[in-house]
């Protein structure tokens, strides 16, 4: 079983920066895939960001150029949020797709952008 844990939301002004991480524990041998997803008030659930094996990236559209997602560690894998926007307020979730395992993911972590 896989156990995943998210942190560093909180509460930042428009403009601001956060760093959210991503840390997987359980009997892991490899984890090829990590997103992150989020979800708005009132809004469904949205994929933010992906990284497969070392550096393979992508993003949506909206974070593009703001966001970057990067693997810290073995299994952890961080989201630097740059430029927040209230828009950008949500609940923000990490899902690992470790080997031999089902996708796991997290409680989330509460990002709330002021304007």
């Amino acid at each position: 079983q896989v156990h995943v844990v998210e942190s560093g939301g909180g509460i930042v002004q428009a403009g601001g920066s956060l760093r959210l991480s991503c840390a997987a524990s359980g009997n892991i041998y490899d984890i090829p895939s990590v997103g992150w997803y989020r979800q708005g008030p009132g809004k469904q659930r949205e994929l933010v960001a992906n990284i497969v094996a070392v550096d393979i990236t992508t993003y949506a559209d909206s974070v593009k150029g703001r966001f970057t997602i990067s693997r810290d560690g073995k299994n952890t894998v961080s989201l630097q949020m740059n430029d927040l926007q209230p828009e950008d307020t949500a609940v923000y979730y990490c899902t690992v797709d470790a080997y031999g395992f089902p996708p796991a993911w997290g409680q989330g972590t509460q990002v709330t952008v002021s304007s």
